[in-house]
């Protein structure tokens, strides 16, 4: 059974406000074992040591050509495009605002 790479662009974590870090692309491999509770300590855990391994690239063509190369199966995941809107703290105060305030 071909192992399945999937490659994907690294997203913003929850717990930060900033997208430093998220350029990077990366590969794992799907898992091929169910996890288990370890019966005498409790913690989760598998045999698949492949499913722990993340590899880091510059650009999609590099992981690309990675999975290529060593002949893995491979699917592309491709990012959402991030719409910024322009906010400005003044707009809160701005004469003819329709939303009601909140306190």
């Amino acid at each position: 059974m071909a192992r399945i790479a999937r490659i994907f662009e690294q997203p913003k974590s929850a717990m930060q406000s900033g997208y430093a870090g998220t350029r990077d692309w990366v590969l794992e491999f799907a898992p091929t074992e169910r996890r288990v509770a370890d019966p005498l300590m409790g913690w989760i855990g598998s045999g698949d040591t492949e499913a722990q391994v993340q590899l880091r690239f510059a650009s999609r063509e590099e992981a690309v050509a990675y999975a290529e190369q060593r002949g893995l199966a491979y699917q592309v995941a491709l990012p959402h495009e991030r719409t910024l809107r322009p906010k400005a703290y003044a707009d809160n105060f701005r004469f003819g605002r329709m939303e009601n305030w909140t306190h």
